[in-house]
């Protein structure tokens, strides 16, 4: 339940105030406010393929150190 809000008119009466919209998103814009273009010219993109190579290659020297170590009796 919400509590309607009047505010007076210039003939005296009372008008119920117009209804604002109830994305909260554009309350918290400015109008001046402009977003920056993201495109940075100065990076180059990345194969994908050698970014999941480099994951896997972490992923595999993790697991092998941790394997010798308890396999030596490091973290025992």
């Amino acid at each position: 339940m919400s509590l309607k809000l009047y505010r007076p008119n210039p003939d005296g009466d009372l008008e119920p105030s117009p209804v604002e919209g109830r994305d909260y998103r554009r309350q918290l814009r400015s109008r001046r406010w402009k977003a920056a273009a993201l495109a940075n010219p100065d990076t180059q993109r990345t194969n994908p393929w050698i970014t999941v190579f480099l994951v896997a290659l972490i992923l595999g020297g993790t697991f092998a150190v941790l394997v010798l170590g308890y396999w030596s009796g490091f973290w025992h």
